[in-house]
């Protein structure tokens, strides 16, 4: 007979968060994730996971508090604050960091202050970006539960097309398309879909909110960037034509499928657009960009105009900067980081400075850039280094400064920056245990939502730092509120389709009792789902983020014609995507469009030696565990770049 299980839509941090807790909490899990590798956004975060009163904070004598973090994220979310959901966010933000440290033994022990934050409280690693850091720990951890028994599962490129409802409207599981088969599967629901940001179809999301998002009080006459410039509103452009720096994953899906069920909406027309989105030079235009860290500009970084002049409080909320540079209209724009504040985010620059998207330059060269003479620089810096003295007295009303003064005979790491759709605050209504609920307010049973997908919890703006927050701490709530239904049902014997017993182990020389529940198989059709070594191919997720499984191995090249660094050149190009990484040339042409990152953070390389940038972001283990296929030759040995 069929045994209980939590389904878990969306392989991101909310759903490996979700998913853990419903381990922990001695249950069993399924993971459906419609891409090739599970991660999403959160792997791209880039600045690192707020948190008040942590262990880190107090060994820093860092001054913060669960209730100060709560005034903050209130009064950015100004007029869609919803206390129960901001509480909830805040209170739980120190459990759920250290959750991750202790679980997953994960380094955040590096804090830094983010845009409208009143204390430093935003914590990241010393190495890799903290999104990756944070979502592949999960990933990983998932994975090795999965391999050892039956307690989790995680099935890619299932692509969840329907809900299961009963008659009362309670959701008891879910209709997923592999492979153009449909399958079934039962048990109650965590959507952690991710939000609508790279929707751009007619139809989309983003274009039935486009209108409403344009009513915010951000672009105001009464918003602070109004203020600065007499009252003036802010000229916001049409949202379908602003450029993303969202996968082509982040479709709506989720909110679609809750729409279906019942659910009602908070805060769907609020879309962040952030400031800082990296202009490629060699493809400025281009759709999808990466984004510049916020911790860029909370380690001193400052924005020039084209002519060299600020015009905003670089720390300002992501709403003010963005309506300051539409307003300003004097682009393109610079964020520009002095020695000191490149030292304190050193590993940042240098990734950004490999994939071309920031240069290292000199005070004269970034004089020259900005159309001004190193000597009228310096009084645009003697003017901000001033105003760090005397609080208060920046023109633009900046209160915290960080590595000053600024010097134009100093080295600066510059990137061209640009507005661009980052964050759907809106999403599905839900409340502070993270079920689902409708328009009326009324729990749709056995459905919960957890992180960018579940609206209303940022308001119409949301706090750098926060997003990975929001998929821990929403994460664990869903996955405590739907074992304790799980729990419920079995107590009463009213879970339907799925059956299985409650089990308690009393072990008296640990101190422990062990509470789990379901047997030894998941609650489904029964029909199998074909699996990708099926058609010969690896499982992107076993593969790429694994321990010790044993995948598909190329032909070994050991004895092929190396390559040298000028054949590489040559013969690589976009469409014929040949990269060297530790040694070896791989063909990453096919690969590529399944990469987690998107095509193009490969294509950047093509041509070229990428094993610093590799190492930068990925374990040795990666290339043998899954690129091994790919690989097509030795590369001279000796090359330099």
């Amino acid at each position: 007979m069929a045994q209980p299980q939590v389904i878990v839509v969306g392989g991101g941090l909310a759903g490996m968060s979700a998913a853990h807790t419903v381990v922990q909490s001695g249950g069993r899990v399924l993971v459906l994730d419609k891409s090739p590798f599970c991660g999403g956004n959160s792997t791209k975060a880039t600045s690192g996971i707020n948190a008040a009163g942590t262990r880190t904070q107090r060994k820093l004598n860092i001054p913060d508090t669960p209730e100060l973090f709560e005034k903050d994220t209130t009064t950015s979310a100004m007029e869609g604050a919803r206390p129960d959901l901001i509480h909830v966010l805040t209170h739980e933000s120190a459990p759920a960091v250290e959750w991750l440290m202790d679980s997953f033994n994960l380094d955040l022990t590096v804090i830094a202050r983010l845009a409208a934050h009143s204390e430093p409280r935003t914590h990241r690693g010393k190495e890799r970006f903290p999104g990756m850091a944070i979502t592949y720990g999960l990933m990983e951890k998932l994975e090795e539960i999965a391999a050892a028994g039956d307690r989790a599962q995680i099935i890619n490129k299932a692509t969840v097309v329907e809900l299961i409802q009963d008659e009362s409207g309670a959701v008891i599981g879910c209709v997923f398309e592999k492979k153009g088969q449909k399958f079934k599967e039962y048990g109650p629901v965590i959507l952690a879909t991710g939000g609508f940001g790279a929707d751009f179809s007619e139809d989309s999301l983003l274009s039935q909110v486009s209108e409403e998002w344009d009513t915010l009080h951000a672009w105001s006459t009464d918003s602070r960037a109004a203020k600065q410039s007499g009252g003036k509103k802010v000229p916001s452009p049409n949202l379908l034509t602003l450029p993303t720096t969202n996968g082509v994953h982040c479709s709506g899906d989720g909110v679609k499928l809750a729409l279906k069920a019942g659910s009602g909406t908070f805060d769907l027309h609020c879309v962040q657009v952030h400031p800082t989105g990296l202009v490629d030079p060699a493809e400025p235009e281009a759709k999808v960009k990466f984004l510049a860290a916020e911790a860029l500009r909370g380690s001193g970084g400052i924005i020039l105009d084209k002519n060299g002049k600020r015009f905003c409080d670089e720390l300002g909320k992501r709403d003010y900067v963005t309506g300051r540079m539409w307003l300003h209209n004097n682009g393109p724009y610079r964020l520009c980081l002095n020695g000191k504040a490149s030292d304190l985010i050193s590993w940042h620059c240098e990734h950004y400075r490999g994939r071309g998207l920031m240069k290292q330059m000199t005070g004269a060269e970034l004089a020259k850039a900005v159309n001004v003479s190193p000597d009228e620089l310096q009084k645009e810096f003697d003017d901000y280094n001033r105003a760090s003295k005397n609080p208060g007295t920046d023109k633009w009303d900046k209160k915290f400064f960080e590595a000053v003064p600024v010097e134009v005979n100093d080295t600066f790491h510059v990137a061209e920056i640009t507005p661009v759709i980052h964050y759907c605050m809106g999403g599905i209504s839900g409340n502070k245990e993270a079920e689902v609920i409708t328009p009326n307010g009324t729990p749709i049973p056995g459905l919960y939502g957890a992180g960018e997908i579940l609206g209303g919890i940022h308001g119409t703006n949301r706090l750098g730092g926060s997003s990975l927050l929001d998929c821990v701490v929403y994460g664990r709530v869903a996955g405590r509120s739907a074992s304790r239904y799980m729990m419920q049902k079995l107590s009463t014997g009213s879970m339907g389709g799925a059956a299985g017993n409650i089990n308690i182990q009393i072990s008296p020389e640990k101190n422990t009792v062990t509470l789990s529940w379901g047997g030894s198989a998941p609650a489904s059709t029964g029909a199998k789902v074909p699996t990708d070594d099926d058609e010969g191919e690896v499982d992107p997720n076993q593969a790429f983020y694994s321990q010790g499984v044993d995948t598909k191995k190329g032909d070994d090249k050991s004895g092929t014609k190396a390559m040298s660094l000028g054949e590489l050149a040559a013969q690589g190009s976009k469409e014929h995507t040949l990269v060297a990484v530790h040694g070896n040339v791989y063909d990453l042409t096919e690969f590529k469009h399944d990469h987690p990152g998107g095509a193009k953070a490969i294509e950047l390389y093509a041509g070229k030696d990428a094993t610093t940038e590799f190492d930068m972001l990925h374990k040795m283990e990666v290339l043998d565990k899954y690129a091994r296929e790919y690989l097509v030759a030795p590369l001279e040995k000796g090359a330099k770049l």
